[in-house]
């Protein structure tokens, strides 16, 4: 997804012996064992990929210093940081166990599910958390929070898996909007601009399908039909230029400066493309990229606040 959940969670030695040895690690190492798996499984190094578009939310959102710590805003904030996380991942892992044993990622930079009937249970329990919530989150952030769960899950899991349809898989990873959305609307009491909205899914669109290009070859290897496989690698980095520079004309409607920071986008597509730099060397840069953007964003945020 934001990161590409197209990340696969495949089973390294195809056969049962590799969850046969994952059982035998669990039951040594018990709990602590399962929670240091777990959290592997939700991609740290990605967390703000869900958890910063709530701050960016909450910042826009306010109207007074108070409203940046409301209990719904933190409440949202938890959320999104971890347990959605674990969700997101971890039914992603699941449900590509049989087909990702191409993916080199799995071995040193993620975990590499196999078969550990915690992790379905800790998937369902991660989704069903926003129940608890339903006292503390206004009622206009619960359809963006249904948003995320639902295509969250159909992104993954029969019958639908839109990571298997070209363009769907790029479209649902919009996803990574609802979690900024719904902090607004839990802040605001009102729906975000849809400008913003746009914007954001567009950034989400290019940012999917830019992690997707690393993965062609072991895609394409396994089967797996997506936008990246479809377009080819020139391709694909034309189309994240286009949805990036879209994002930044969509923002740049709102403000020029919120345009301003978001071409930095198709900016470093450009040079990526057309450079000596491997696309799977460029892909781990946007961790810390889309962290300063949105730190930027939100400290604008914050200024308008301070100021007034």
């Amino acid at each position: 997804m934001g990161e590409n959940a197209s990340t696969r969670g495949g089973d390294g030695d195809g056969t049962g012996a590799g969850a046969e040895a994952e059982g035998k690690s669990d039951q040594r190492g018990g709990l602590a064992h399962r929670l240091r798996y777990l959290l592997v499984l939700s991609r740290p190094r990605f967390w703000l990929y869900l958890a910063g578009p709530v701050l960016v939310g909450v910042a826009y959102a306010a109207e007074a210093r108070g409203d940046l710590f409301a209990p719904a805003a933190v409440v949202l904030f938890a959320y999104f940081l971890l347990p959605a996380n674990v969700f997101l991942y971890g039914i992603n892992d699941v449900y590509d166990r049989e087909i990702d044993a191409e993916n080199p990622k799995k071995e040193d930079k993620e975990a590499r599910y196999r078969g550990q009937g915690y992790v379905p249970a800790a998937v369902g329990l991660c989704a069903a958390l926003p129940l608890l919530f339903v006292l503390v989150v206004p009622a206009p952030a619960w359809p963006w929070i249904v948003v995320f769960l639902v295509l969250g899950a159909a992104y993954s899991a029969p019958p639908v898996r839109f990571k298997t349809t070209p363009l769907l898989d790029s479209v649902s990873n919009g996803l990574y909007v609802a979690p900024g959305a719904a902090a607004y609307a839990a802040v605001a009491g009102t729906q975000p601009p849809a400008l913003a909205v746009a914007g954001g899914w567009l950034w989400a669109m290019g940012m999917h399908t830019f992690s997707a290009i690393p993965d062609i070859e072991p895609d394409r290897a396994a089967g797996i039909r997506t936008t990246a496989t479809t377009l080819g690698e020139r391709r694909t980095y034309a189309y994240c230029g286009a949805c990036w520079l879209a994002s930044a004309l969509a923002f740049g409607a709102i403000d020029y400066r919120l345009g301003a920071v978001m071409a930095v986008y198709p900016a470093l597509v450009a040079v990526v493309a057309g450079s000596s730099v491997a696309v799977d060397r460029a892909y781990w840069w946007f961790p810390a990229i889309n962290t300063v953007v949105g730190t930027a964003l939100t400290m604008g945020a914050l200024w308008r606040l301070v100021n007034g």
